[in-house]
């Protein structure tokens, strides 16, 4: 999973599609990422002797297929491309398509 904490993206599918945010949390072993502002839903929550109950609100994972990732200079879309460097050092960096077509 290409995806990391802090990373902004975009929601591609769903019901929260169009959605943009930061990644809150990574679960990679589901490959879910948790995107703060998307996919919330309301919970139901007890109260207890410190915290009173009520209606939550609540951000529920989304796979990871169905988020992009935003270049963070322009917010447009960006695909991530992997790069071995001499050293065999994995890096991750933004790549854009151009827009002019060469004849």
């Amino acid at each position: 999973m290409n995806l990391k904490v802090g990373d902004k993206v975009r929601v591609i599918a769903g019901s929260s599609k169009g959605k943009e945010g930061k990644i809150i949390k990574t679960l990679s072993k589901e490959n879910k990422v948790i995107v703060e502002g998307a996919n919330i839903v309301k919970k139901h929550m007890k109260g207890n002797g410190q915290v009173s109950g009520g209606i939550q609100e609540v951000s529920h994972p989304i796979h990871a297929s169905n988020v992009k990732l935003l270049d963070s200079k322009d917010k447009k879309d960006a695909r991530p491309a992997k790069k071995e460097e001499k050293e065999t050092k994995k890096t991750t960096k933004s790549t854009k398509k151009s827009s002019a077509k060469s004849n």
